[in-house]
């Protein structure tokens, strides 16, 4: 297996792809995009009709490790690894690589990889700094190959997760996405103060990066995740505890990661029961992203007549008042260089 630094790796995933799905060990989905405008947010709904044929594996038990879940296969991110499926070992300054880049076997938008720990570790638990600091040396490394990469990590068993071992997502426009970033990303660029984007119904909250962030060495990226990071979840954690039906122990949750912002989105249900037709919408991280994906056009009718702030307000939660959050407020303003 290669071992790769940020930049090897990142350029490794056309080709690997690529290769992958000549193989067949990558399975494509074609899919059609449709853009719906809501609260002056452009929506992207991506229907892709072939997922009705992808086997439906039941949703992971997070109270126990996968070799214990009985309705679970193997662990998908554990070896022997698919060969045509991995772009390389992640290389980090003290020698060791922790993490493992894979291509997601069932794509569908081209180069959407996963970093996957090499060590198990839970997808209840939260991502470290260590974990979003390597994760943005990726977006880093994509930015100076004129690739735009965003992350997304799903978090708990309400998240939308489906895999019980740790592992992050990276998706880019030039695989699919709208451009520009993610919907809500440019929400948060357009916004003064983003910490909490008043066009959204549901809480999630926003921490503006340091400028000087794109330029930052790994050791530098700790410091500012482990502020910056820590704090959201402590917002996760309060605004659980003030829901009608108040959340306490363990969490669930959404994280965004962009080169000039980290999004949190707390969760309380991993799926909405659609009016229009009963079935049960699952959403993960990209749902909150602005990004949603449908299996039929019925489906995708349904979302469109229901309103996608409605769903994901179904899923989320209930905001809290700025003016409750004032000191978190100040604490996450944008620090100076």
């Amino acid at each position: 297996m290669p071992t790769c630094s940020a930049d090897e790796l990142v350029r490794r995933v056309p080709d690997c792809t690529k290769a992958a799905s000549e193989s067949g060990d990558l399975l494509y989905f074609p899919s059609e995009s449709y853009v719906f405008q809501e609260n002056g947010i452009d929506f992207h709904i991506r229907h892709c009709p072939a997922l009705l044929q992808k086997p439906t594996l039941p949703a992971p038990d997070f109270s126990q490790p996968p070799e214990k879940d009985k309705e679970k296969k193997r662990d998908p991110f554990a070896p022997p690894y698919v060969e045509k499926l991995v772009i390389g070992e992640l290389e980090e300054g003290d020698g060791e690589a922790q993490y493992v880049a894979l291509l997601n076997k069932y794509s569908v938008v081209p180069n959407h990889f996963l970093l996957v720990t090499k060590e198990y570790a839970s997808q209840s638990s939260a991502p470290t700094p260590s974990d979003l600091a390597v994760t943005y040396s990726l977006l880093q490394a994509g930015q100076r190959a004129g690739t735009e990469i965003f992350a997304f990590y799903n978090c708990g068993e309400q998240s939308g997760a489906s895999q019980h071992h740790k592992h992050l997502q990276f998706l880019s426009p030039d695989a699919g996405g709208p451009p520009g970033g993610p919907p809500i990303e440019r929400l948060a660029q357009a916004a003064p103060k983003p910490f909490s984007l008043s066009q959204l119904p549901y809480a999630h909250y926003v921490y503006r990066l340091p400028s000087f962030a794109v330029s930052s060495q790994p050791h530098e990226l700790l410091h500012i995740f482990a502020n910056g990071f820590i704090r959201l979840l402590d917002l996760v954690f309060e605004t659980l505890r003030r829901q009608p039906d108040p959340i306490y122990g363990q969490a669930s949750y959404n994280v965004l990661l962009t080169l000039r912002h980290l999004h949190i989105i707390p969760r309380m249900r991993e799926a909405h029961k659609l009016r229009e037709t009963g079935d049960e919408l699952s959403i993960n991280a990209l749902g909150f992203a602005g990004m949603l994906l449908v299996k039929s056009e019925k489906e995708l009718e349904a979302v469109r007549k229901e309103g996608i702030s409605v769903i994901l307000r179904g899923v989320g939660c209930e905001r809290i008042d700025d003016a409750e959050i004032a000191p978190q407020i100040t604490e996450l303003a944008e620090p100076e260089a």
